[in-house]
């Protein structure tokens, strides 16, 4: 009987502690979310009550805005511009940091540790600390929008983003692959199995919540990118999505109901990726965490 009373006290302590723990998270998780929430409140209304209508949800809610803002600020334009240039950055990256990361992790090679620490160390150095030979680089590669040969120009602003997401994505694959062990090469190399049919065939399945947590991340950057899009572009029908705000934003006026719903707009589809890839995601910073 002790021992039970022992046991249901303990449960009920966890509980407590479980409680308090909610009550501390659910102001936070109210913080984030409110702008959110704000932001497609300020969507719905007009440009005189956006600041004079306090409530949440509008009286009449102005969906119009949504289309306004699709068509002023040319988003179909924009928003396959950022859907090429995303997708075309996210296959690159995933690639390549997954082929990098396998070979840090299975092969050894003289100076091995130096270049692997080495490249973790330019998630230091962020992009626009290095405009300026990034500008010169690229300049003289003729990968600069000057008018023409519109295709030079995107590859000059995809593989900057490429080069940029490669140190992360071999900080997050590399930890994986070192986890997996090596007697499933081993046994599919038995079986007739070559190094890259190793890797496709075995690695990438089994790493495939870390490919998640990478591709997401890497969408997210890749998605939100503006300044470098300005160093390269100089013509609007080569800009990314987030180009597309700036039309709602004047010297003397911002329309804010158009400016929200193009915002909510533009964070659409990363969120469906994250729906989509939630489980993959979870077991893939769960995995991460447990290895690190």
């Amino acid at each position: 009987m002790t021992g039970t009373v022992v046991i249901a006290l303990q449960r009920l302590r966890q509980q407590a502690a479980q409680s308090a723990w909610h009550l501390v998270c659910l102001p936070v998780a109210a913080t984030c979310l409110f702008p959110l929430v704000w932001m497609v409140s300020s969507s719905l209304k007009t440009q005189r009550t956006v600041f004079t209508d306090y409530s949440l949800i509008p009286a009449v809610p102005h969906v119009e805005n949504y289309a306004r803002a699709w068509t002023q600020g040319r988003f179909g334009l924009y928003f396959l511009n950022s859907l090429g240039y995303t997708a075309l950055i996210v296959t690159g990256v995933v690639a390549c940091s997954a082929l990098a990361a396998y070979a840090f992790s299975r092969f050894t090679f003289r100076g091995s540790g130096f270049f692997y620490k080495l490249l973790l160390s330019t998630m230091l150095i962020p992009i626009p600390g290095a405009f300026v030979a990034l500008y010169i680089l690229l300049n003289q590669m003729g990968l600069i929008d000057q008018g023409s040969g519109h295709w030079l120009a995107r590859v000059g602003y995809i593989l900057p983003q490429i080069n940029g997401g490669l140190a992360f994505g071999i900080f997050i694959l590399k930890p994986f692959f070192d986890g997996i062990p090596k007697e499933l090469e081993e046994s599919a190399e038995v079986d007739g199995c070559g190094v890259l049919g190793v890797f496709c065939h075995i690695m990438l399945p089994l790493a495939k919540p870390a490919l998640g947590v990478v591709a997401l991340l890497t969408s997210l950057a890749a998605w939100n990118e503006f300044l470098l899009a300005y160093l390269v572009f100089s013509r609007h029908e080569l800009m990314p999505l987030q180009r597309g705000l700036l039309a709602f934003h004047g010297a003397h006026l911002t329309e804010y109901p158009l400016l929200m719903a193009g915002m909510v707009i533009s964070i659409l589809p990363i969120v469906a990726i994250y729906l989509v890839m939630q489980r993959t995601i979870i077991q893939g910073i769960t995995a991460g965490a447990v290895k690190g």
